[in-house]
């Protein structure tokens, strides 16, 4: 959010301009070009590392979002073997010492399992499929040229390229060479372009980046060298594992709204979610002969009610902004339209409205009744929204105040109130996971309402028979403590959706399934270990625990039972008895015999056929009419 500096800001008007150029649409893909220095060979568990990272990125990007491009280079290569689509780089000029893997394509089953076959045998093959340049190497400005150009070849509308380069070399070029020069010429040629951002990504956990990168990366992103924050070379590396590349914060933006501050003054702002929801796939119908998914759609039909006969007559198809609700008061009917019912779900326009503020002391620490989101401003709508933003986020960052709002993100939704905390990125601790996520701006907390609160009867479990001593308080204390981990949502991930999306790879890759589970988590024998000498005082003050009783498992062979033939349940000699027959007739008692058997008796005793479509309860009604005759 550096652009949200006043002394880069032109214009200070406050004019409302609602023209569609200042709007950015986003209709295209993210690409993600991997580029992998072959001198990591040299070190075999380093490229090992950096294929798996990639190996976690390409089946993250199919699981997560499959829409977005990737590819796959190598740099310093002494061989360049043609790529997964040879016709690919038939328009493009090829440096020497660089070779394409994979051109940037959408992923799918084939790409992914041609990749982790070439993991597999990387260790061994890599030596003798690309080798390792024993010159000068790639010249580094062309294979920027060459990344450039294959996302200009690619067929697709792309709106963001991003360029991963994984190395353990400080600088790809010796100080004062031709080739340090063209690689900082190149990377004040991509500061011109939009959407184009690089990021290098240290396999050692020691990288200085004053030697070249921080001067690259500095032209790149067209900022001041002094302004140059060096990532924590193991911490890039979790994020690469963890997921693809973050996403542009403009492709995360929820929506776009305006910001009232009085009759005649607002700002316009977006505002995203800190944390992606995991979202499992959609349900869908389909066949059971092709697994061709079922295509449903909404009909309304409108019938017409006979007065006389009350039957439904004259059906017709509508539409549904046709359609209208009737509510009956009494004797009369009143018939709303599905416009009128919108306009009073609109209670007032999409947007957010200042009502005043209140000291920061007063906002209670935590609020669970929505995750919180955060807001950033935009000019495409009102000019000089950055800076009148930036001047209320500092007063009330000065003066330690909240802005309490009330906000209504889209049309037909639940207004709430919404409190505007200031954040700043030097409040965060640098080694802690918030760090990654949070930046100059508001952070949105929901307010909850008084039917949010639930008003609990403490009578019913706070009596003197449920009193603890303070022995035995201030040992579960000490339990407490000894099963405290710190909590990082890089790590800890949901295992629902975890055995979930491993079942998804087995299906598609034809792998046979293991849960994996969190590998995560704690240990519990390491657990129990902790609190072994502290279970015998634990029993003397609460007493032992007793286990309730374990209810009778289902059985397991269920679907076999079923499936099973019915056993018979009367001999042969028992069926040749007349008598014996009878009298279980007379009883009602055939119910346990099979269709066979009621067939058999029909023919042999009472000299009766009967059709093979007939069903069980029905032969059960001809032999217990003969009792009654």
């Amino acid at each position: 959010m550096s652009s949200w500096d006043p002394q880069n800001e032109i214009s200070i008007s406050d004019s409302e301009d609602e023209d569609e150029d200042f709007k950015a649409v986003y209709h295209g893909r993210d690409v993600i070009l991997f580029v992998v220095d072959a001198n990591l060979y040299n070190e075999p568990d380093r490229l090992n590392e950096a294929l798996n990272l990639i190996r976690s990125a390409f089946l993250s990007g199919l699981l997560v979002n499959d829409n977005d491009l990737m590819a796959l280079i190598f740099a310093n290569t002494e061989h360049s073997p043609e790529p997964y689509e040879p016709d690919c780089l038939e328009a493009i000029v090829m440096p020497e010492n660089c070779a394409v893997f994979l051109p940037p394509r959408q992923l799918n089953t084939a790409i992914v399992e041609h990749f982790l076959r070439f993991v597999e045998t990387s260790p061994n093959d890599f030596a003798e499929v690309y080798g390792v340049s024993s010159g000068n190497g790639t010249n580094f400005a062309h294979l920027l040229r060459l990344c450039l150009d294959l996302v200009q070849h690619c067929t697709y509308s792309v709106d963001n390229s991003t360029i991963v380069y994984l190395t353990d070399k400080e600088t790809p070029h010796s100080a004062q060479s031709e080739g340090y020069r063209q690689a900082l010429q190149k990377a004040s040629d991509l500061s011109a372009k939009e959407n184009i951002e690089f990021q290098v990504i240290p396999m050692v956990d020691i990288f200085n980046y004053d030697v070249f990168y921080k001067e690259f990366i500095c032209l790149v992103r067209d900022i001041e060298i002094d302004s140059f924050e060096p990532a924590n070379p193991q911490r890039a590396r979790e994020l690469l594992a963890d997921r693809k590349i973050k996403q542009h914060f403009v492709r995360r933006s929820l929506g776009h709204f305006k910001l009232s501050l009085g009759s005649d003054l607002s700002l316009s702002a977006q505002y995203f979610n800190y944390f992606q929801k995991d979202k499992g796939p959609r349900k869908a119908l389909i066949q059971r002969t092709d697994n061709a998914i079922v295509r449903r759609h909404r009909l309304t039909k409108v019938f017409k009610k006979n007065p006389e006969t009350s039957e439904l007559e004259q059906p017709r198809a509508i539409n549904i902004t046709d359609a209208w609700y009737e509510i009956n008061l009494g004797s009369s009917a009143i018939r709303l339209s599905y416009e009128q019912v919108n306009r009073v779900r609109n209670l007032h326009a999409p947007g957010m409205m200042l009502l005043g503020f209140k000291p920061r002391c007063e906002l209670s620490k935590a609020l669970f009744c929505k995750s919180f989101n955060f807001m950033y401003p935009d000019d495409g709508h009102i000019i000089g929204s950055k800076r009148l933003f930036r001047a209320l986020w500092e007063r009330c960052k000065a003066r330690d105040k909240i802005a309490v709002c009330l906000f209504m993100c889209k049309r037909k939704s639940m207004p709430r109130y919404v409190a505007l905390v200031p954040v700043s990125k030097d409040d965060a601790e640098s080694d802690s996971y918030y760090s990654l996520l949070t930046n100059d701006g508001f952070k949105m907390v929901y307010l909850p309402c008084s039917s949010y609160i639930r008003n609990v009867d403490l009578a019913e479990w706070n009596s003197v028979e449920n009193h603890a001593p303070d022995e035995g308080v201030e040992l579960c204390k000490k339990i407490v403590k000894k099963f405290r981990l710190d909590f990082k949502p890089g790590t800890l991930c949901d295992p629902e959706l975890d055995q979930l999306q491993s079942k998804l790879l087995a299906l598609a890759f034809n792998v046979k399934y293991e849960p994996l589970g969190s590998q995560y988590y704690p240990n519990t024998e390491q657990q129990d270990q902790r609190i072994a000498t502290l279970l015998p005082k634990f029993e003397e003050i609460f007493g032992e625990d007793v286990e309730a009783a374990k209810k009778r498992p289902a059985s397991s062979n269920r679907g076999e039972a079923s499936s099973a033939a019915k056993t018979i349940k009367l001999s042969a000699d028992n069926l040749s008895n007349k008598d014996y027959v009878l009298q279980m007739i007379r009883n009602k008692s055939l119910g346990s015999c099979t269709k066979d058997q009621l067939v058999q008796i029909l023919q042999t005793h009472f000299n009766k056929k009967v059709a093979k479509s007939t069903k069980k309860p029905d032969l059960l009604d001809i032999l217990y009419a003969f009792s009654i005759n």
